[in-house]
């Protein structure tokens, strides 16, 4: 594994669809692999699956993958939001997730490069997408990560 990996992230809220669909397309993203466990609320406006899938597509001929081995589970996640749980915690917890899982060898490189982990949270600091992209960098080593 030499080549590098050009492994973007992003969250869709806080963004209005236009802010959203032209920072993937500025920078050249090729898929959005979805780490989110649950893709089909209502909460999610264009961001949910069907929807997202469709505006990828038409917009920029953007990939849409969903990968749940990517997710944490329902009780780490609800631990932590619904339970105002300690980002630590969560934090250990979704990592000892990602090490049983070995996601590292569960997860093609190719899928990743030029592909951006898409999870709702606007900002990259307490979410796991950003947990993911550095597990990664620490397996393989030749991850380049950037936050959009």
């Amino acid at each position: 594994m030499n080549k590098e990996i050009n492994l973007f992230t992003i969250g869709f809220t806080q963004k209005s669809a236009e802010q959203f669909f032209e920072t993937l397309l500025k920078a050249g993203v090729q898929r959005v692999i979805d780490t989110r466990l649950n893709n089909v609320s209502q909460l999610a406006g264009f961001a949910k699956r069907k929807d997202l899938e469709y505006f990828l597509r038409k917009v920029g001929n953007i990939e849409y993958v969903h990968i749940l081995d990517l997710a944490p589970t329902k009780d780490i996640l609800d631990a932590y939001k619904k339970n105002g749980g300690a980002w630590d915690t969560y934090e250990k917890q979704f990592v000892d997730l990602m090490v049983k899982r070995q996601i590292e060898d569960k997860v093609s490189p190719d899928i990743l490069n030029g592909g951006c982990l898409l999870c709702s949270e606007a900002k990259p600091h307490n979410c796991h997408r950003r947990l993911v992209a550095e597990y990664l960098k620490d397996k393989w080593k030749n991850v380049k990560i950037c936050h959009l």
